[in-house]
């Protein structure tokens, strides 16, 4: 019974965060949405502080799990096709997974308050995305499938657009399908410009 009460905190505080903020989030109104008195949320953690670090640890574990760390990258792909299917497979876990959308949220958000949270926002929204994708086109220059040219800036040139639609999603969901088909028309505009002919 702890452990689902512990759960549902954790549940409620994610999406308290990634509406209102940090700031914004207090503990009396997260309890009332639970059902409990302030005291039952302090059985589990001591302050809001404490939620908001076991929030971050496991957004970081999440994400990392379903491919956000050097531990589940995706595979080299093994045709243009496997790349655009690989990329748009990312995309749509990115945008549909309620998870996600709302780690992302709260990192917008809170990046400019939080050390932590600018921390993981640069990772999520920049860094790790290049690096993901440096590997990824190091591989298809080695299998000969793009043309050799430095596979970091083909990764930033790459990612920056679809990260761009997919906080798209986020500010106006009504434009998704579109950022969709947008994001599966650049991928292969992408590979047909620098794939080996």
């Amino acid at each position: 019974m702890a452990k689902d009460t512990k759960e549902r905190i954790l549940t409620a505080a994610l999406e308290m965060f990634s509406q209102k903020g940090y700031e914004g989030t207090n503990i009396r109104e997260l309890s009332a949405s639970l059902g409990l008195v302030k005291s039952g949320i302090y059985k589990h953690f001591e302050s809001k502080e404490a939620i908001w670090n076991v929030l971050l640890d496991r957004m970081i574990a999440y994400y990392g799990e379903r491919f956000g760390s050097p531990e589940h990258l995706p595979p080299v792909p093994d045709s243009p096709e496997d790349f655009v299917s690989t990329t748009m497979r990312m995309v749509n876990l990115t945008i549909r997974d309620e998870q996600i959308v709302k780690t992302r949220k709260v990192l917008t958000l809170e990046q400019y308050r939080d050390e932590r949270a600018r921390d993981l926002a640069t990772k999520h929204f920049l860094t790790g995305l290049t690096e993901m994708f440096t590997r990824i086109f190091s591989g298809m220059m080695e299998k000969g499938m793009i043309r050799r040219d430095d596979p970091e800036m083909l990764a930033f040139a790459y990612t920056a657009p679809i990260s761009a639609l997919i906080h798209l999603c986020d500010r106006e969901p009504e434009k998704t399908e579109d950022a969709i088909r947008k994001i599966e028309a650049f991928s292969r505009h992408f590979v047909a410009t620098y794939g080996v002919k």
